[in-house]
């Protein structure tokens, strides 16, 4: 009687295990990956390890800044790296130029640097919290890709910084008209602060400060590290520009970057925030309709002084008198890495 009664009791015991067992595996899944999860499983091959420790982020991180004035064709740059199969921009962080200048703020102010440093609070440890930020955020931000690309465009006001902390990252400088820029800016109400959204004049004089302080870091910047790429030799002609750029960045050439408008929304695509102002012109393919748009809309007192005003036009190339001008010519720009060392004293310096 109490071996029957053990064999019942066991059997039950099988019975509920069975049970129990297959109810979890049918009706209990695993929660999804976190996108910072599967970049590391697709860079670093760290399936099986905890994902807590920071120096799993390193610093030699090859990732890509794009940058420029808005308005300048950063959204229709990183649009077509992200058709590309190995990269992953996505949307403005918002947050990353915010941190970058909050960053350059601490050094500024020799006592608030001492008192850092007194602190423990070392350009190292600032320097590492900011990298660590910074990834966590492009990571994290969107898909994993084996190429992670950021398009913030006064991030690059930073270049000279964000090279020091990520020695293996590269760097896209757009350029553009700043006559076509600053008209794009007023017409379709795009604000940026400290700019008068009402006056051409104001407009220009701060995009010719914006974007000497970008293109001189980025010809100051080591070799290979920062190229400029013109907006309008973008838009007349993609394939060599993209080329071009894609042997910069060490990349496989991939003729999806020429139909990224066939990718909007797609999985592994491009994805577009709604909040995008450009995005109407990057819903279409790479047309040249917005080149000389801006003609006839700037005061003629402002066309009068536009040398003085914008002095950036003729350092980048674009002639100040041209209305519009000839933008299939090929323009000289100052060599890139072989810039004046005069040039490093008119960037803003890097924190360390």
């Amino acid at each position: 009687m109490r071996n029957t009664r053990a064999s019942l009791l066991l059997g039950c015991v099988l019975l509920c295990s069975v049970s129990l067992l297959y109810l979890g595996m049918s009706g209990i899944e695993c929660p999804p990956k976190s996108h910072r999860h599967r970049w590391m499983e697709l860079n670093l091959g760290l399936a099986n390890q905890s994902l807590s420790s920071p120096s799993l982020f390193p610093e030699d991180t090859p990732l890509i800044f794009i940058g420029g004035f808005p308005r300048s064709g950063t959204t229709l740059m990183r649009a077509m790296l992200d058709a590309h199969g190995a990269v992953r921009c996505g949307e403005e962080t918002r947050v990353i130029p915010r941190l970058l200048a909050m960053r350059a703020t601490w050094s500024r102010s020799v006592k608030e640097r001492m008192r850092l440093d007194e602190a423990g609070v070392t350009d190292q440890v600032l320097d590492s919290a900011v990298r660590a930020f910074l990834l966590e955020v492009i990571v994290g931000h969107g898909e994993p890709a084996l190429r992670l690309c950021n398009k913030d465009p006064f991030a690059l006001k930073s270049l000279s910084y964000l090279a020091h902390i990520f020695p293996k990252a590269k760097f896209v400088l757009m350029l553009r008209d700043g006559r076509a820029t600053v008209h794009s800016m007023i017409s379709r109400k795009v604000t940026i602060s400290g700019f008068d959204l009402t006056n051409y004049r104001d407009c220009l004089t701060k995009w010719s400060s914006a974007v000497e302080t970008m293109f001189s870091q980025c010809q100051a910047a080591p070799e290979g590290r920062c190229l400029p790429v013109r907006y309008e030799h973008l838009v007349l002609h993609p394939q060599e520009e993209m080329k071009k750029l894609l042997h910069f960045l060490e990349l496989p050439w991939d003729s999806a970057v020429l139909h990224h408008e066939e990718l909007i929304g797609k999985a592994g695509g491009v994805s577009l925030s709604k909040v995008e102002r450009s995005t109407d012109q990057v819903m279409k393919p790479v047309n040249t309709d917005a080149l000389n748009t801006w003609v006839g809309h700037i005061p003629p007192d402002v066309v009068n002084d536009m040398a003085a005003i914008a002095p950036m036009l003729s350092r980048l190339g674009y002639d100040p008198r041209a209305n519009p001008p000839d933008y299939t010519r090929p323009e000289p720009v100052v060599s890139l890495f072989n810039y004046s060392e005069s040039v490093k004293a008119t960037e803003t310096p890097h924190p360390s």
